[in-house]
């Protein structure tokens, strides 16, 4: 490591000084490294000064001497970058390296001479390396944030720029500049638009004042005219094969007469979801929603089934960065009232609360939390331990791998829930697992998704349903969920997908074993 430029004046003078008297009083055998040593300090001195062609003149001389100083090829190389010769700057840098591959400051002036040439390839890792171990070296966080943002890394160019330390005036109005616009990007408009604004404070006049201001007022007009209400219209028609979810063949005389219902069916579905964004202040939003959904079955056998849901709901969202990693809160209640067949069904109100932490560009994790209230219209004669009345709590991590700026996702997470019901029957813990993820194609924007999930249920006590002729036993179930859709953008905000849907649910009590296919084609409009 370069142990002199550590120094500052005047002590570092007088070490040169110092260095300068040693070497005259070595002893014969060291006198050729000596002199070439003498000519190093007179070098730094001279450099210290700004006297960059003396100080290349003393340098060339302790290289005739000793070509291997370390010392000398380094201030070779400060000397041309000085002088604003990179390309010359980078030959004497090399040949330190060489000689010194673990020096960090020998790799921070390479990395530099490379990245004023906008050789970033080479740079990258040079700085990148630096970073890590010294990242409060001089401007140093600027030029890791700067090649971060080239590569559209805007966590981690944030993480830098807000890291890294300068006292030059330029260099700190270009870390906050473009730290604005990183925030930008990463959906924080409130936190850029302060970023922005310390830019232009620190050089009011300035080739970057034009540009900040520009950038500055861009983003406060397009948080302005940000779309506050969006809207969604999906319709499609299906193939349903177990509509009224009948059992797996089995020699369960219950659950063999349940077989006998009419379950296979074509139909139609339509989907309308209205947000409207009635709240934006600084990093805080809140939103209204409505959604109706409607599927109708073509069978008459099957016409029992048809559902229709209207969803109400209300949220709030905090928005902005912890240690440089943006991250997202919230929290939202709904409620939705169900009916089936065109009578009074489900009721539910639901409370969920989340936590989202955006780590890097390539990470993402969300922590959900959430209380759910359900009502069922039943019928009088229901039996009280099938009540189906129940408080559900759920919560759970989900961990999203992202890879080219979100074309292709892996998703991973895990769930405990527990459902406390009125009716013993169904009163269960529950672990669900999930895994899935998304694939863009390189052409026509034809995006392929997958999602599996498997839902572990552990019933608290022994059901009234037997499992065979005379024989009760708690339920444990086994679901398991396969989701596929493929889906092609069209013109006019327009998306057409092909989905497949299908539910595999294993039970130790027969009349809870069933299979269900749904195939869909679906057209959907977004505003």
């Amino acid at each position: 490591m370069d142990i002199l430029g550590s120094f500052r004046y005047p002590a570092r003078v007088l070490i040169l000084s110092l260095l300068a008297l040693s070497a005259l009083c070595v002893t014969h055998g060291f006198a050729q490294q000596s002199e070439a040593d003498v000519f190093v300090a007179q070098a730094i001195l001279a450099y210290d000064d700004k006297r960059y062609e003396e100080a290349l003149s003393f340098l060339n001389e302790a290289l005739k001497l000793d070509p291997g100083n370390i010392q000398a090829l380094y201030y070779t190389g400060l000397v041309h970058l000085a002088q604003k010769d990179p390309v010359l700057a980078i030959k004497s840098l090399e040949l330190a390296r060489a000689k010194s591959p673990d020096d960090l400051i020998i790799r921070f002036q390479l990395g530099v001479a490379y990245f004023t040439l906008e050789q970033y390839d080479d740079a990258q890792p040079l700085l990148e390396s630096v970073f890590k171990a010294q990242p409060k070296l001089e401007n140093l966080g600027y030029y890791v944030g700067f090649m971060r943002y080239r590569q559209k890394d805007y966590e981690g160019a944030l993480k830098a720029f807000q890291t890294g330390a300068s006292t030059d005036p330029t260099m700190q109005q270009l870390t906050k500049f473009y730290a604005g616009l990183a925030l930008g990007v990463l959906g924080l408009p409130e936190r850029a638009i302060v970023e922005v604004e310390e830019a232009l404070r620190l050089q009011p006049v300035s080739p970057l004042t034009g540009p900040a201001e520009r950038i500055r007022d861009s983003i406060v007009i397009a948080r302005e005219r940000e779309r506050r209400l969006r809207a969604e219209i999906r319709l499609g028609g299906f193939y349903d094969d177990n509509v009224s979810i009948n059992p797996q063949r089995s020699t369960d005389p219950t659950a063999e007469s349940l077989r006998t219902r009419q379950s296979r069916s074509f139909g139609e579905l339509a989907l309308l979801r209205l947000d409207y964004s009635w709240l934006r202040r600084g990093p805080w939003e809140a939103t209204a929603s409505y959604s109706f959904f409607q599927n109708l079955y073509n069978n008459d056998g099957t016409a029992a089934f048809n559902i229709q849901n209207n969803l109400g709901a209300l949220g709030g969202y905090y928005r902005s960065t912890v240690a440089s990693m943006p991250y997202q809160l919230g929290l939202n209640y709904s409620y939705d009232w169900l009916t089936l067949g065109s009578n009074p069904f489900l009721e539910r109100h639901t409370a969920t609360g989340f936590g989202t932490l955006v780590e890097d560009a390539g990470n993402l994790t969300t922590l959900i939390g959430r209380l759910q209230f359900k009502n069922f219209s039943q019928d009088a004669a229901t039996p009280p331990a099938q009540n189906l009345d129940a408080r559900n709590w759920m919560a759970g991590p989900v961990h999203v791998f992202r890879f080219a700026e979100d074309r292709h996702l892996i998703r991973i997470g895990y769930q405990f829930d527990y459902e406390d019901a009125e009716g013993s029957d169904f009163s269960y813990i529950g672990h669900r697992a999930l895994t899935g993820g998304q694939y863009t194609l390189p052409w026509g924007q034809i995006r392929l998704r997958y999602d599996y999930e498997v839902h572990f249920r552990f019933y608290d006590n022994v059901n009234t349903f037997p499992a065979a002729e005379g024989d009760f036993r708690k339920r444990k179930d086994t679901e398991q969920l396969h989701f596929f859709r493929i889906e092609k953008p069209l013109p006019n905000n327009l998306t057409l997908s092909a989905e497949y849907q299908g539910i595999f649910s294993q039970s130790n009590i027969a009349v809870f074993n069933f299979h269900r296919n749904v195939f869909s084609l679906i057209m959907t409009w977004a505003y």
